[in-house]
């Protein structure tokens, strides 16, 4: 079947080098060059300092979370092609990264039945070769980042987590590597089926472990994830910085679990929530006889905190006096009550969150410069979900058994054009907004059918993404011609109307016109206007060759 892989210059026309910038792009993401002796002695120091399982699930996770940002891209990379054209971007563009080549055995799926089946031979694995020389031949298969990138892809491609494991493994003394890929349902118990433990993460019980949906695989989760594993058995003040929805008060909750501090309370109170004239008693407690009304002392939040944590969500919208009176608590470690002649001394660790950058909040005095670098002792810094689009298909996953569970609903997986959407959806809601709408989802998909748009979207409210896949009869297809166009976009056919019809030569004359300038737009590189008009460069190709003779000036005597 290797024979018929499609032609894989559109992928290697990504790949850009500029040697005197000491930089080379894949995708428009930079990337480096290393050698395998370079690889090899990484490897074995991670399996020597780590221990086999740990490394093996490190490179494991590496590359599955590659696997999946590839995915992101692939169906939308050949649109109009076979399902089968479509997921050979995954072993092409593993290829193209120098991993070795793979041979497709075998490949069928059904979306609707959820079944998926395959088989890939990879020749010549540089994952193996390094292993092999560096540590020499082993008892189990060592092709860790390529079954993670594989399973990654896999994963995101089908809409259900799919493993793919090494039945053979060059590593081992087999000639080549053979993987075996199916849903991780029918792989059976994985205790009897001696599953790694990297290959578990997929598996309910670990999908559905994490209590707080702290769910995520990419680098830029990872960096924060470490950053608050970091400074877990320290009492320093963090500070989380992101979008709203991106999980930053389950990240303090983590924080607060990790801590040493964890088994005192936990205290959250969102800062924009409460008016202005009651944020100082809700903070710092209320004195008996304060004010009218004031039958009996109060706590506040510090004080309920004591020991544990205090949590201080949207801290941004504090007033000044506010701010300068919590800046005085954290300092001084000490508050007053409201109507208090007496100070009272607390012991809470500080977290706080902004949805905006408090350092232009300081630059416009919207914010004390001193708090700031008070609560910015260790920033960090959650992305938003468009950032790191390789975790989607595991949150997804995770909040569909989540709900399934807690609503008693059976629903399995995602339609190809469900889970392209999801996938090339911007979330301004970012996790928050994924979270309601798989939730919505569980509740009006139909009982063992798979969540399609019509139960993530039920009033046609489907989001702004360019054109994507779906998979029709086996094949896939170009979702555009079932998207309804936006009004610029039809402003821009009626004009094209007009002009055809005063022009004899008809609509190939504007196609070609349009042709034409997508190639002189793009400086003559077919692949770059073939991308610009959402077709391959083959398709660009052949239209061009169609393409009517232009027509010679007449002249006029």
């Amino acid at each position: 079947m290797a024979d018929y892989l499609p032609d894989i210059s559109d992928l290697a026309d990504r790949v850009r080098f500029s040697p005197e910038l000491g930089r080379v792009w894949r995708d428009g993401e930079r990337c480096v060059l290393l050698t395998d002796i370079a690889v090899g002695a990484l490897r074995e120091q991670m399996i020597n300092l780590l221990g086999w399982n740990t490394a093996r699930q490190v490179f494991w996770n590496l590359g599955f979370a590659e696997g999946s940002r590839c995915a992101a891209s692939a169906k939308a990379l050949r649109p109009g092609t076979s399902y089968f054209d479509a997921f050979a971007v995954g072993p092409q563009a593993h290829a193209l990264t120098g991993f070795g080549w793979t041979e497709i055995l075998e490949l069928s799926a059904d979306q609707g039945a959820g079944t998926f089946e395959g088989q890939f031979l990879v020749h010549d694995s540089f994952e193996a070769g390094t292993h092999l020389a560096k540590i020499g031949v082993s008892t189990d298969p060592v092709c860790w980042l390529q079954t993670g990138f594989a399973s990654g892809f896999a994963t995101a491609f089908a809409g259900q987590p799919i493993i793919m494991r090494e039945v053979e493994c060059a590593g081992m003394g087999h000639a080549n590597c053979l993987l075996v890929g199916r849903p991780e349902a029918e792989w059976g118990d994985p205790a009897e089926q001696e599953e790694s433990r990297c290959e578990r993460r997929l598996n309910v019980g670990d999908l559905a472990a994490p209590a707080d949906g702290i769910l995520g695989a990419s680098p830029s989760f990872i960096a924060a994830r470490h950053l608050v594993e970091k400074t877990a058995d320290t009492s320093a003040t963090l500070l989380f910085q992101g979008e709203t929805g991106v999980g930053k008060e389950l990240f303090a909750r983590l924080a607060h679990r990790l801590s040493a501090r964890r088994n005192g309370p936990f205290v959250a109170i969102n800062c924009a929530a409460i008016p202005e004239g009651l944020i100082e008693a809700e903070l710092f407690g209320v004195a008996k006889g304060a004010f009218t009304g004031a039958h009996a002392e109060r706590a506040g939040r510090f004080e309920r905190a004591q020991g544990g944590t205090l949590f201080l969500d949207e801290v941004a919208s504090l007033s000044p006096l506010a701010q300068s009176k919590v800046l005085r608590a954290i300092q001084e470690r000490e508050i007053e009550r409201v109507g208090a002649s007496r100070a009272t001394k607390v012991d809470v660790r500080i977290i706080a969150a902004a949805n905006v950058d408090l350092r232009e909040a300081v630059k416009n005095g919207s914010f004390r410069e001193d708090l700031y670098y008070r609560l910015a002792t260790c920033p960090i810094r959650v992305p938003p979900l468009r950032e790191r689009r390789e975790d989607i298909p595991l949150l997804l996953e995770y909040f569909r058994r989540t709900y399934s569970e807690q609503h008693r609903r059976s629903v399995r997986g995602f339609t190809a054009r469900a889970l392209d959407t999801l996938l090339m959806h911007d979330y301004p809601g970012n996790v928050r907004e994924l979270e309601r709408l798989v939730e919505r989802a569980v509740l009006l998909a139909d009982a063992g059918e798979p969540i399609d748009l019509r139960h993530l979207f039920p009033g046609g409210e489907f989001p702004a993404v360019r054109a994507t896949l779906g998979l029709l009869d086996g094949a896939l297809s170009d979702g555009a011609a079932s998207a309804e166009p936006d009004e610029s976009v039809r402003d821009v056919a009626r004009k094209m109307l007009v002009v055809i019809k005063a022009d004899s030569s008809g609509l190939p004359a504007a196609e070609h016109a349009i042709l034409k300038a997508a190639v002189a737009e793009a400086g003559g590189n077919l692949s770059q206007a073939a991308r610009d008009l959402g077709i391959t460069r083959r398709q660009l190709a052949c239209r061009l060759e169609k393409c009517p003779p232009e027509r010679q000036p007449r002249r006029v005597a």
